[in-house]
């Protein structure tokens, strides 16, 4: 985990509120005021998409997140990755975040409640 480019990302988006992070497998989960916007991984960052602003990552030529498997599998993920200007410019990461932070309001509002058991 690349903990440099983690307090770049906290600082530069300190203006739109608090950043956390999880780790996981290597990499982390970053939040935005509890809402998942992107992840880390092998020092770089991956911002969360969906089919709305699918469009918007294409024109940037930005790909997507891909895991392969163990047995050969590739999988590809809902999430792109950060423009290069996202690495120096605070306005651009920005930017980018609220974009990542709409797919993950918009991904969060899709879940259903859980049911709570009736008795």
């Amino acid at each position: 985990m690349d903990e440099g480019l983690y307090a770049w990302v906290q600082e530069a988006l300190e203006p739109l509120g608090a950043v956390t992070m999880r780790k996981m497998m290597g990499g982390a989960t970053l939040y935005l005021d509890g809402i998942v916007f992107a992840i880390l991984d092998e020092g770089e960052i991956w911002f969360k998409a969906d089919a709305e602003t699918d469009a918007i990552w294409d024109a940037e030529g930005c790909e997507r997140f891909s895991v392969t498997f163990k047995d050969g599998r590739v999988d590809t993920m809902n999430y792109r990755r950060g423009p290069s200007d996202v690495y120096d410019e605070p306005e651009a990461m920005q930017r980018w975040a609220k974009l990542a932070v709409d797919a993950g309001l918009r991904g969060a509002a899709k879940k259903k409640p859980r049911k709570k058991p009736s008795c």
